[in-house]
């Protein structure tokens, strides 16, 4: 006899194919039951991205109101925008009233004027009223993200009273796993769901509650909170206010979508690129130039200096045109040296493993790798200076040294740059590879023509 595990296995795959010809085939029932039971709505916002407007609306109208709104939030703002301008209001206002609130400020965020104002209307006022309460947070702050559907106990309840407020509450509630216990709406306790199921029901929650609780206030950085959720393992963090009143919670959901917009926005800094949440393809070409150009400009002539440092030793270059040769070389591995502490640095102070007041002991560190790292190059590149016939014993001592001291340069300029960011209250990510470069650049230059002039005496 065919187990079920089998039969599933040899059931067709629900492709973006198979969709559109079941689509064609006006095989809306069998449709709908696929997508329900063999779809999840990430993958189906993924597979929708690839619809014409027609083929999507089609599709989002045969799922159930759970499934639409939660495949809605994972859409980007064009297929969003092309949803709301074909759903009529009664399919609009179901979709908002499943969503959830912060997910409802996420995607007003993100859209044009006259469809917010459409999306308004298709709300209630209460929602409303929450709405705009949670877009008066600053930007990047933990009440920007957070969640005010929440389980609120009082800690009088006993655990079979807290029990039934959660069968009451708990499906319009993001997540159930940890209720919150308040006293005139201040947060005064936690206490799990496991806890109160295996708990005698006649227990009070102030008996089982945890006071020794993690929180976060609504103004505190929303990157900390996504940190603080992280590193201590948490479904979620609740958010107070200055009074201590219960607000909100961040769900660890949350914490990673903002891990991720952080991320991707310290990567776009650190390749000297404006950040935008916009995807690559969702940009224009005008869009990507204008937030590439600042930092290209800046560098192509933050390079002048370079020129008017070898313009100053033009005679020597005159004398031994072969000493251009090696500037590429010279100045290349003291990028690649600097890029590569400004990395680990800028890695260790997002996850907090550095602070500024190691400042010291990760330069005596990154001095120590530099002239581990430079012996060994130095005298790799000297013997193939040697070989290749380039130069003598001599030009290869001159290079070998000039690369030792440009490692250790790069090195402490590349692990110190990021700590001062973070100091003064600037993104780390801005002193990473592209500044940097032009630093070592700009030393390597000045010590290259310093030794080579005074081993040659040019």
């Amino acid at each position: 006899m065919m187990s079920e595990e089998w039969v599933e296995e040899q059931k067709e795959e629900l492709t973006d194919e198979r969709i559109l010809q079941m689509l064609g085939e006006r095989q809306y029932k069998e449709l709908k039951e696929e997508l329900e039971n063999h779809m999840y709505p990430v993958d189906l916002a993924d597979i929708l991205e690839g619809f014409g407007q027609k083929q999507m609306v089609m599709v989002f109208r045969l799922l159930a109101k759970e499934e639409a709104a939660e495949t809605f939030t994972y859409m980007n703002s064009d297929m969003r925008e092309l949803l709301i301008n074909s759903l009529t209001d009664s399919e609009l206002e179901e979709v908002m009233e499943e969503m959830y609130l912060d997910d409802t400020v996420d995607v007003l965020e993100e859209m044009p004027a006259n469809v917010v104002d459409r999306l308004l209307l298709a709300t209630d006022e209460e929602k409303r009223r929450q709405i705009n309460q949670l877009l008066q947070y600053p930007e990047d702050s933990a009440g920007s993200v957070m969640n005010v559907d929440y389980i609120a106990l009082r800690k009088e309840m006993t655990v079979a009273e807290a029990i039934l407020r959660i069968r009451q509450v708990g499906l319009n509630r993001e997540t159930i796993y940890t209720c919150y216990v308040t006293e005139k709406k201040k947060l005064i306790g936690q206490v799990d769901v496991k806890e109160l199921l295996t708990t005698s029901e006649s227990k009070r929650i102030e008996e089982i509650m945890e006071t020794n609780m993690l929180y976060a206030h609504t103004t505190d950085d929303q990157e900390d909170v996504a940190w603080t959720i992280t590193k201590y393992g948490l479904i979620a963090l609740p958010i107070v206010d200055r009074e201590m009143c219960m607000v909100g919670i961040v769900t660890v959901d949350d914490a990673m979508l903002v891990l991720q917009e952080e991320t991707t926005e310290d990567i776009s800094i650190m390749a000297g690129v404006q950040p935008s949440e916009e995807s690559y393809f969702g940009t224009t070409v005008l869009e990507h130039v204008k937030s590439r150009i600042p930092w290209l400009m800046f560098l192509m002539l933050s390079a002048t200096v370079t020129q008017m440092i070898m313009n100053s030793y033009e005679s020597a270059l005159a004398v031994m045109p072969q000493l251009a040769g090696f500037i590429p070389m010279l100045t290349g591995t003291g990028g690649n040296c600097g890029s590569q502490s400004s990395t680990l640095v800028i890695r260790g102070l997002a996850v907090e493993e550095i602070e500024f007041a190691d400042l010291l002991k990760v330069i005596w560190k990154e001095v120590r790798i530099a002239v581990c790292i430079s012996v060994i190059l130095s005298v790799v590149n000297g013997i193939r200076i040697m070989l290749m016939g380039q130069g003598d014993a001599t030009m290869a001592f001159t290079i070998g040294v000039t690369m030792a001291c440009t490692i250790i340069i790069a090195k402490v300029v590349g692990c110190t740059l990021p700590l001062v960011a973070e100091k003064v209250g600037l993104d780390p990510a801005i002193m990473a590879t592209p500044l940097i470069s032009t630093l070592v650049d700009i030393s390597t230059i000045s010590v290259y023509f310093a030794i080579v002039s005074a081993v040659f005496a040019l």
